[in-house]
């Protein structure tokens, strides 16, 4: 350790955490003074941002809040725990001492809305208005006028549940991929019935892959219900309870059809050899899934309006992993957490119409980064939350968890979605619609030089593709009515083929 670490004193939200004791998961984002210039250092656990003695801040709590809310990303769980601990008379007279102040405001209206209590503060009624959150730190919703602070409430969600996105160098860049466009310019102009059949199969193929993620080969009565849904997952409304008891009914065996949220204590764990469980994630209480989805809904049906300017993405990401977080049910929901990938971005015309990026074939092709992607948040949250397992795996939890998947960071699921939907174009789609072009060329190639049966056609099209353009001399022998001449122009055929598609 050099003397710059040793002399390194935190400051911001951990320094409020330490100093409280608060029992909360750490902000990704670190502060504190050190010797020398401003630096960041980043990790694959944290961003740590080192700042000159300059800028120590006031003492106490208030001093280190002021200091979080002008340059550290917000953590609204943070807060509220800050909020329940501190003498409500500390926040009035910081908010008394400079009612116009940009960071004293946001911590006004903060203190309000996390803890529905009112500040003996007059309302301002001059002055102009303020973003609660910096645009700088955060992927930032719609804003809402608040005339008492004269703030504008930015936030994604709201009170029930809001997740926070921070900005970081990698979403920035993401933002700008133009991924819709480069979707786009694969589909446009390809002949509508091969199109066709590349949205079929990529259909399947999401439907598969999703149940495969979850160890499971659907039957293809269920397999086609599932496919059914994704074609209609425009018309899907995640604002209704009802809609979402029908979709689990569809996507999970009948004898574990819901009729409502759960009210069984889950967990998602594995059975170690002496039948203990060893438990990765703790879902949320039963008696707190109806508060936190009716948030998640409200959030949902004020970000998926035209103008809300969220990007679909981003939305997808908060909103299909909250709700894979909540876990409303009891089965089906990683399967509805991918389903609602799709609606969000179908909705949000981010795929080009009748599209699909089959994202779950791309998270299983590389299980191990979404494993991650989930343990990001089930490890943070795991130490906080108290539980006893009776002797046939029940769990109980007990302490209140509301908050800890009520106000989450998103940022990680967001960055992965980018990847999944980039690698899903650049993969699945342009090799699909790639390989058919192929494949109808060939073929027409071959009934040219041979009047064969369409069957036969494509058996030996499929050969000869497969042995990189020959036909093996084991293989020879099932086309025995073909001249050697007419497969060697067949084999040519194919290979010219081939070479158009890959120009």
């Amino acid at each position: 350790m050099t003397g710059s670490e040793k002399q390194a004193i935190p400051i911001g939200l951990h320094a409020v955490i330490q100093q409280l004791d608060l029992k909360v998961p750490r902000p990704v984002v670190r502060s504190e003074l050190a010797s020398g210039t401003r630096k960041t250092k980043i990790t694959h656990t944290e961003i740590l941002e080192q700042y000159p003695r300059s800028y120590q801040p006031a003492e106490g709590i208030v001093g280190q809040l002021r200091f979080a809310l002008k340059y550290e990303p917000l953590d609204l769980g943070v807060y509220k725990n800050v909020f329940a601990r501190i003498p409500k008379t500390d926040v009035e007279r910081w908010i008394q001492s400079e009612p116009n102040g940009i960071f004293a405001r946001r911590a006004w209206y903060l203190y309000e809305m996390l803890t529905a209590a009112t500040l003996d503060v007059a309302d301002l009624t001059s002055g102009p208005y303020i973003d609660l959150l910096d645009q700088d730190l955060h992927l930032v919703g719609p804003a809402k006028r608040i005339r008492r602070q004269r703030v504008f409430d930015n936030l994604l969600g709201n009170p029930a549940y809001c997740p926070l996105i921070r900005r970081t160098e990698k979403l920035n860049a993401d933002l700008k991929k133009n991924l819709t466009e480069r979707a786009q310019a694969l589909v446009s102009g390809v002949e509508p019935a091969v199109l066709k059949r590349a949205i079929h199969y990529l259909f399947t193929k999401e439907t598969k892959s999703s149940f495969a993620i979850e160890g499971e080969a659907p039957s293809k009565d269920r397999t086609e219900r599932f496919v059914s849904a994704l074609m209609r997952a425009d018309k899907f409304d995640p604002t209704n309870k009802q809609s979402f008891l029908e979709l689990q009914n569809i996507i999970v065996d009948p004898r574990y059809a819901q009729k409502d949220w759960r009210d069984i204590q889950v967990y998602v764990g594995e059975t170690l050899p002496d039948y203990s469980q060893d438990v990765h994630f703790v879902c949320p209480r039963p008696q707190d899934v109806s508060s936190l989805m009716a948030g998640w809904m409200e959030l949902m049906g004020r970000l998926l309006e035209a103008d809300s300017g969220v990007h679909p993405v981003c939305l997808a990401a908060a909103g299909g992993f909250g709700f894979v977080f909540v876990h409303p049910f009891a089965d089906g929901n990683g399967r509805i957490h991918r389903f609602l990938v799709h609606n969000v971005l179908s909705k949000m015309n981010f795929t080009p119409k009748g599209v699909l990026f089959p994202i779950s074939a791309a998270m299983l092709r590389d299980m191990a980064a979404y494993d991650r992607v989930l343990a990001a948040f089930s490890d943070a949250i795991q130490p906080f939350i108290d539980y006893k397992m009776d002797p046939e795996r029940r769990m109980t939890v007990l302490n209140d968890t509301a908050d800890l998947y009520r106000y989450f960071d998103a940022t990680v699921q967001a960055e992965y979605l980018f990847d999944c939907i980039e690698d899903t174009i650049t993969r699945d789609l342009k090799t699909e619609i790639g390989f058919l072009k192929f494949f109808d060329s060939a073929l027409r190639s071959v009934m040219e030089i041979a009047d064969m049966p369409n069957q036969r056609a494509s058996l030996l099209v499929r050969l000869i593709h497969q042995n990189n353009g020959k036909l093996s001399k084991g293989k020879r022998q099932q086309f025995a009515e073909l001249s050697d001449d007419e497969i060697r122009q067949i084999e040519s055929a194919i290979q010219i083929a081939n070479e158009s598609v890959r120009e």
